[in-house]
């Protein structure tokens, strides 16, 4: 790095001392070395020597130069005068040798100065380059200058890079090999795509464009593509990736354009049982089947024609065989090969509408069962009650003890118990099997719990406190909802230890869009594992391995669950063990929109 120095405020480097210093040596020289000469008339050297101080200002200094040459030609003027004079004839000499110094010191300074100017120009351009740009020698392929971007590019320091191998950046040398063929046969390349090494030794992909400045200079352009390159790979990779998920998809792909197929995988062609050529560029419409073909809409040829494509529809095919196969479509845009095309998803449902077909039967066929054996078994209850009832209505008649009145008297119970349960397994097979219409009907909701409260004579077990505004409204099915809510205070009633506290809440604000209406107990709790279980259905062998008090045993959860989720609603359970419990109906303040039409 060249020092410099501070002189009056200016700061002058080394090197412009160095070289004022020589320029004033050599003016000084060029004129003792004058007028001695002209002291002693050796007239052949004293004029060409004031040449060297002009020429040498002129070079480094254009337009100082010519004031430099000025001031040689005056000196050279005056003693000229002084030893010359009277002679005319040397007076009109050295007055020419004077003004050619200006002359040729004004020509030096202007070719000078377009030198530089190109100079500038050039090197500009090089340094700031958006390109990286490398000089090397043709045959030894050494580096004689790069720019900055070129450092960059490859890690390497501006002052390392002159000197290196040219050659030594390319990623492998079969690329080595291609860049000297490329080299050899033309003196001009352009797009030459590789792979160069930076200094860390991680490659990246380059664009190389070179031509020839003189018979061994080369000037090389270097583009960094390798961002580009690494999309290309990134989108060739996720195209062979979606050719292989299309190619195993499970489900049916179809691509149409214009009407006609130009591309199907191969599970649409082992649904159809068409070979590949034999679909390629067949009418869709032709494979599906006569009785839906008229119905099957035109599919229009770009997004922008205005039609929309269909949404989802089932449509019938008819293979090769003949066979007749129900698939679902779903439709929607891609673009193949840069223009758009139709792209169809099929799922072949046959089998599951032949499946749902069976199980409507056999639910069909299981209801009929159940009915039957709900009627058997009501059959035997009746004289049974009836007995019961006889014996129980006047013991004295029949003799009948106090003791055995009881035991009678917890038969019946048992027995109604028993009873419901039937009506309630009725009941759950119809919900299971169908879907059972919802009566809506705005009701009070505090009128409704004092009449379940009421009828099932929960008070006589039970404190039970409502907390619940005067005028809450429901807009429901009345019957459904009482039969939750005493499903609800039934099981709290039953499950809460002594003394038995069951407060009712409304817990809903004006802004949500639900009705929330909780039973709190302080029973035994649910566990986590029971919360999970306390609403299935549940077999024989779960009644014998569960207790009725730890498991809530019973259909009432099941049909309870069922009944808010055709209100679009559920029931959310929380339980502390050795605490109680909170169940919550949670049902939709309005209506759904198919109902209020319907109504």
């Amino acid at each position: 790095m060249d020092r410099s120095l501070s002189v009056a405020g200016h700061t002058i480097s080394h090197t412009e001392i160095v070289r004022l210093f020589v320029i004033a040596s050599l003016t000084l020289s060029c004129i003792f070395i004058t007028s001695i000469s002209l002291t002693r008339h050796v007239e052949t050297i004293y004029s060409q020597l004031f040449y060297f101080p002009i020429l040498y200002a002129t070079y480094f200094y254009p337009r100082r130069g010519l004031f430099l040459a000025g001031f040689c030609a005056v000196v050279y003027e005056v003693l000229a005068y002084i030893y010359v004079f009277p002679d005319t004839a040397g007076l009109i000499y050295t007055t020419g040798q004077a003004i050619l110094f200006i002359c040729i010191a004004a020509v030096v300074a202007y070719f000078t100065e377009k030198v530089n100017t190109s100079e500038t120009r050039y090197r500009g351009i090089f340094d700031t380059s958006l390109l990286g740009i490398v000089l090397f020698d043709k045959n030894t392929f050494a580096i004689k200058i790069a720019n900055s971007h070129f450092s960059a590019m490859t890690g390497y320091g501006t002052g390392n890079l002159p000197g290196m191998n040219f050659s030594q950046f390319f990623d492998t040398r079969e690329e080595q090999r291609r860049f000297f063929e490329y080299l050899g046969s033309s003196e001009d390349v352009i797009n030459f795509e590789t792979r160069f090494l930076k200094e860390s030794g991680e490659p990246f992909w380059v664009n190389l464009s070179w031509s020839r400045i003189d018979a061994n200079l080369v000037s090389c352009s270097v583009i960094d593509i390798n961002q580009r390159k690494l999309a290309e790979q990134a989108a060739e990779e996720n195209s062979q990736r979606y050719q292989q998920v299309t190619d195993h998809a499970p489900t049916s792909i179809v691509v149409i354009k214009d009407g006609k197929i130009i591309y199907t995988n191969p599970t649409f062609r082992a649904f159809t049982g068409y070979d590949p050529d034999e679909l390629m560029g067949k009418d869709f419409r032709n494979l599906v089947h006569p009785d839906d073909r008229d119905g099957f809409p035109a599919l229009p040829d770009t997004p922008d024609s205005g039609a929309p494509l269909p949404g989802l529809m089932e449509v019938q095919f008819r293979t090769k065989t003949g066979e007749t196969k129900l698939g679902t479509l779903f439709f929607t845009w891609i673009h193949q090969k840069g223009s758009p095309a139709v792209l169809i998803n099929l799922v072949d449902i046959t089998e599951y509408e032949r499946l749902k077909e069976s199980v409507q039967h056999e639910s069909i066929r299981r209801r009929g069962i159940i009915n039957t054996a709900v009627h058997e078994l009501h059959s035997p209850l009746q004289p049974i009650t009836g007995y019961l009832a006889m014996l129980t209505g006047n013991p004295e008649k029949y003799g009948v003890t106090d003791e055995t009145k009881a035991i009678l008297d917890r038969v019946a119970k048992s027995i109604d118990h028993e009873r419901q349960v039937i009506d309630q397994m009725l009941e759950l097979s119809v919900l299971e099997a169908e879907k059972i219409p919802i009566d809506y009907a705005a009701f009070g909701v505090p009128g409704l719990l004092h009449s379940i409260i009421d009828s099932g004579r929960y008070s006589a077990h039970a404190e039970i406190a409502i907390d619940v505004p005067d005028d809450l409204i429901f807009d429901a099915d009345q019957a459904k909802i009482a039969t939750v809510i005493n499903s609800m205070l039934s099981n709290a009633v039953n499950y809460s230890n002594p003394p038995r506290r069951i407060r009712i809440v409304y817990v809903s604000t004006p802004q949500d869009t639900m009705h929330r209406l909780a039973i709190r107990d302080n029973g035994i709790g649910i566990t986590n594992t029971q919360l999970d279980e306390i609403f299935k259905t549940q077999n024989a062998q779960d009644l014998t391995t569960n207790g009725k008090k730890a498991g809530r045993i019973g259909l009432s959860l099941s049909i309870a669950k069922r009944y808010i989720q055709l209100h679009g609603g559920f029931i959310s359970v929380d339980s502390v063990v050795n605490v109680g419990s909170t169940f919550t109906i949670h049902i939709p303040k309005q209506r759904p929109a198919e109902v209020s039409r319907d109504t």
